[in-house]
């Protein structure tokens, strides 16, 4: 193709060349170089109906909910419960009670371990993850397991990343009480097949956790259809405000959980002497002031990208996924990590042999290209390959291959520096501040 990044152009599989205008902050420039932004699976840029959203809330609707009776306050209350009834259709969950709102994904994960799975493990059982999760959907169930002296089942992961479905259901002996799993790699972009996961669980009584963050931007999602028992995701990774996630859970399933945090909106009322009567959810597991405003900007996000249409992103993502494996294929030294041709997902993660990926994520940020280098909070499943990190490419819908361009001609000059030569099989130097947040 011959679209140009800066005159806002888009693969032809996208309606419409508005999109990247929808952006506002893609019209920054970094010296020459128009921003080239293409870390995404991190979180995305908002468009202007988000924003827009964001900004009428606070100017014209501002109000705590549920605890006023006037005017203002029930308006905030209703356009809340609106955003919720809108994810409920987004996903397809059969009541809007069944949607939690929650500050994020990690914040998601946490509730859950800290309620269903305190409720469900106890010792000598077994919680089952996979070797390619996040952090986030590790680091609860290793720390529940730890406390309760239950133990971890990693189902490791096999070649090309992948997660094979029998050595999965292998995994589900009698001790297993839970399951959690990505839908997508945040590393990779593989997608796992949940439903046929979430079956072989249920087959043996074992309740399911999805992951969600990396599939919710790019597919649609029909939690009864996967029969998915939980499914979590984050409102900054498909347009919308962050602090802002979601926790579905079946009705029987979430009725059944004790508050994760109590205080104001969680009780009927209290006394001094009898037991707390808390309210039903989802009210009983959002205490305190919700992020109003960003459950009505994760609506509006969900709205503009129903509009675009799931078919035209899954093309768009397909296009883009392609075009970078053709680019990079071309470079001596660069190396595809896993196969993102296969389901799309919109993420493409590579290493350039012999250099530090920090320091081609530097070279690439020179350029006004902006990645995500290192270990993407998922260091097993980096461990799996045998590198220090990855550079990941992550696309969104107002990327181009224009953009791939760019990173191909910049991979081509890109040499060793200081990680390479100072550290190069370090992933973090705890005496340098600047570098803590770099994975």
């Amino acid at each position: 193709m011959t679209d140009l990044v800066s005159n806002g152009k888009i693969s032809p599989s996208i309606p419409g060349e508005s999109v990247r205008r929808d952006f506002p902050i893609l019209e920054q420039r970094f010296g020459p170089n128009p921003l080239v932004y293409l870390d995404n699976a991190a979180t995305s840029q908002k468009p202007r109906v988000v924003l827009d959203a964001l900004v009428n809330y606070y100017s014209g609707v501002n109000s705590n909910i549920g605890r006023g009776y006037y005017q203002l306050s029930m308006a905030a209350t209703d356009a809340y419960e609106a955003a919720r009834e809108t994810i409920r259709l987004a996903i397809n969950a059969e009541h809007a009670d069944e949607v939690v709102f929650t500050p994020g994904t990690t914040a998601a994960v946490n509730l859950l371990a800290d309620t269903f799975g305190r409720s469900v493990v106890t010792a000598g059982d077994q919680v089952v993850v996979t070797g390619m999760e996040h952090n986030s959907n590790m680091l609860p169930w290793r720390r529940l397991c730890e406390r309760v002296g239950a133990e971890l089942v990693v189902v490791p992961v096999g070649a090309g990343g992948r997660v094979a479905l029998d050595r999965f259901t292998e995994a589900l002996g009698p001790r297993v009480r839970l399951a959690a799993v990505a839908h997508v790699s945040n590393v990779l972009g593989t997608v796992n097949p949940v439903r046929d996961m979430i079956g072989a669980a249920h087959r043996h009584g074992i309740p399911v956790l999805v992951d969600g963050a990396q599939a919710v931007p790019h597919r649609p999602v029909d939690v009864r259809d996967l029969d998915a028992d939980f499914y979590c995701f984050s409102g900054h990774k498909i347009y919308g405000p962050m602090g802002i996630g979601v926790l579905y859970g079946k009705r029987k399933l979430l009725s059944r959980l004790d508050p994760y945090q109590v205080g104001g909106g969680t009780v009927k009322g209290v006394t001094l002497d009898e037991p707390v009567a808390y309210v039903p959810v989802p009210a009983r597991l959002e205490a305190g002031t919700p992020h109003i405003a960003g459950a009505i900007g994760l609506a509006a996000a969900f709205g503009y990208v129903q509009d675009l249409g799931w078919a035209n992103l899954r093309r768009h993502d397909e296009v883009l996924v392609n075009a970078a494996v053709g680019a990079l294929q071309s470079i001596s030294r660069v190396r595809i990590i896993g196969d993102p041709a296969d389901q799309p997902s919109g993420i493409v993660s590579f290493v350039v042999d012999g250099i530090h990926p920090y320091d081609v994520g530097g070279h690439l940020d020179r350029h006004g290209v902006a990645v995500r280098s290192g270990v993407h909070c998922a260091n097993l499943f980096i461990d799996s390959f045998g590198v220090v990190g990855t550079v990941r490419l992550s696309f969104a819908v107002y990327n181009t291959e224009a953009e791939i361009e760019v990173v191909r001609r910049a991979l081509t000059t890109v040499r060793p520096g200081f990680w390479t030569e100072e550290h190069p099989t370090e992933r973090f130097l705890a005496t340098d501040p600047s570098t803590e947040n770099q994975h």
